[in-house]
């Protein structure tokens, strides 16, 4: 389990368990390892709640942390403790989604801006689904069908030139059933000859729409992808 994860659960239990014991007294400077310790803990956790975007009042999560500790009298009941955190909880998460939807209506502004940019680009060209792309290398060899698996290289990267994956950073050519990837994927691999390369600009509706898969591609993301087609697999 990572550290942080970890400390993100000692918060929230120490704040649960702090309902019921007797008052505990504090410690006001750090005079030994174990409070140094303490402290960075501290630390931890306060960064975890800020990542969640929690709104703390810093005297009483302090006062939580130390009741839930000592055991001592607490100030709320057990289904107090557990409905205020069922309802940050909500909140948070309610919170991320606002943002989440925010952060997706700009991606896909800026994705359709560049799009109807790009169409007019030497050598682009635009199928009916809206997917554009751009020959760098024409092969000779067989298309491959949507049931076919295949081997290819690529070099994905944002709008602004972000690289998000990399087959050919790592050395390592991928292979996958077409039916089985983004839709722009699935469409721009069945116009390729096997030893050709393509620049795929992939729409949002074509790649992940509204879902964020990873944190390196934002929700509403418009991708590019150089691909090469290297082989059939089975053919």
């Amino acid at each position: 389990m990572r550290v942080l994860t970890f400390v993100a659960l000692v918060a929230i239990g120490a704040l649960i368990a702090s309902c019921g014991g007797e008052s505990a007294t504090g410690v006001t400077e750090l005079v030994n390892d174990e409070q140094r310790t303490s402290y960075a803990l501290g630390l931890d956790i306060a960064g975890n709640l800020q990542q969640a975007g929690a709104e703390i009042e810093f005297d009483a999560l302090l006062q939580g942390l130390k009741d839930g500790m000592a055991g001592a009298d607490s100030l709320m009941t057990q289904d107090e403790c557990r409905e205020t955190m069922q309802a940050f909880q909500q909140k948070t998460r309610a919170a991320a989604m606002e943002k989440q939807q925010a952060q997706s209506k700009a991606a896909r502004t800026e994705g359709e801006a560049f799009l109807t940019q790009n169409r007019d680009a030497e050598g682009v060209k635009v199928t009916e689904s809206g997917l554009q792309y751009l020959v760098l290398v024409a092969g000779d060899g067989p298309k491959p069908k949507v049931t076919e698996t295949v081997k290819v290289h690529y070099h994905g990267t944002l709008i602004d030139g972000t690289v998000f994956d990399s087959s050919v950073d790592r050395g390592q050519p991928t292979t996958f059933p077409l039916n089985r990837v983004i839709s722009g994927w699935t469409e721009g691999l069945q116009l390729m000859p096997v030893g050709s390369k393509y620049k795929f600009f992939i729409p949002s509706q074509l790649a992940y729409g509204e879902r964020s898969p990873s944190p390196k591609i934002p929700a509403g993301s418009t991708l590019i992808f150089e691909v090469e087609l290297l082989e059939i697999v089975g053919n």
